[in-house]
């Protein structure tokens, strides 16, 4: 469901639409029906809904319905306007979610962008889903990746400051999300050997520590050590030098020392068809990778691209996993 108030309701409305196009799997939404119903209504699309009382139920009716496994909402929605009534519902639906595909009911869980603000009265202690997700599969360690069809970037850290990206930097830290995107590259993606291109901290790489000690200090050690185990991983490279379309094909995932240094590039590269994947779950989870965009909801303008984007890799990954 995601955020009601939000654009979650449309781009999945929109992505029904257009499931021959994209060749998506047949999905299942949980969310209010009366809501999707008036929101269709309002904006004069033909979607018509098939109310589902298990998961197994979807595939049949998915060709010819947008299948709903319903929940109800506890107040009207107004488009832009999030409402903390709704927040137990909001938080409910990926709860459900999560222990159907713990049960192999769903194959994968997509979800929609949440709005954390209004969750946090409902009791909401997390920064966001992955971590919730995290705790819902047992507290398993994870990792953030961002993917799209050019390029795909693992965090080191995500919603700190710089300046506490920069303190906090470890080598345990990066062989945690360097480990972490070696076995889900394998896993979840189909990828035997996977490479590593390991990001330094400092422009040049340090330039031989005249531009900053870390590199040396903390990045190059946790390469090292990750090649000891058996992982092509190599770096740390230059920044500025790494994202252009030949360093791209030398590696299948980039490691990045903080939130912008991963997402600037992929961002650029494809604004639209950007995926949040959460690495190291027992299940498969995928986001758009955007938010709310409050600002435009309710008006129809919301692209669907990166939700499709994450319903595809789930799909993918789900096969994976399935015949890997």
């Amino acid at each position: 469901m995601g955020e009601p108030a939000g654009i979650g309701g449309e781009i999945t409305l929109k992505a029904w639409q257009q499931r021959h196009h994209a060749r998506l799997s047949p999905f299942f939404l949980l969310d209010d029906p009366a809501r999707l119903k008036a929101l269709a209504a309002q904006l004069g699309w033909d979607v018509p809904l098939a109310i589902i009382d298990i998961p197994d139920q979807a595939a049949a009716l998915f060709d010819n319905a947008l299948p709903v496994l319903p929940l109800a909402l506890a107040a009207p929605v107004r488009a832009g306007q999030p409402d903390a009534a709704n927040a137990p519902m909001v938080i409910a639906a990926i709860t459900q979610a999560v222990a159907l595909a713990q049960t192999g009911a769903a194959g994968a869980v997509v979800t929609n962008p949440i709005h954390k603000a209004a969750l946090y009265g409902a009791g909401f202690k997390y920064p966001g889903h992955t971590e919730f997700v995290a705790a819902l599969c047992g507290d398993a360690e994870v990792a953030m990746m961002l993917a799209s069809p050019q390029l795909r970037v693992a965090l080191v850290s995500i919603h700190v400051s710089l300046r506490q990206a920069i303190e906090t930097l470890s080598s345990d830290g990066i062989l945690r999300i360097a480990r972490i995107a070696a076995k889900a590259l394998q896993r979840d993606f189909g990828i035997a050997r996977p490479r590593l291109g390991i990001a330094g901290l400092n422009p040049h790489a340090g330039e031989a520590g005249s531009m900053g000690h870390e590199d040396a200090a903390i990045v190059a050690p946790a390469v090292a050590q990750l090649r000891a185990e058996g992982i092509d991983a190599f770096g740390p490279l230059p920044p500025d030098t790494m994202f252009h379309a030949e360093a791209r094909a030398g590696y299948d995932a980039a490691i990045c020392m903080y939130h912008d240094q991963g997402l600037i590039p992929l961002k650029t590269l494809d604004f639209d068809r950007g995926v949040n994947v959460t690495l190291g779950l027992p299940i498969i989870r995928t986001s758009p990778d955007h938010g709310t965009a409050f600002d435009i909801a309710g008006t129809g303008q919301a692209k669907p691209d990166s939700l499709i984007a994450a319903l595809q890799m789930a799909g993918d990954m789900a096969r994976q996993r399935r015949n890997g």
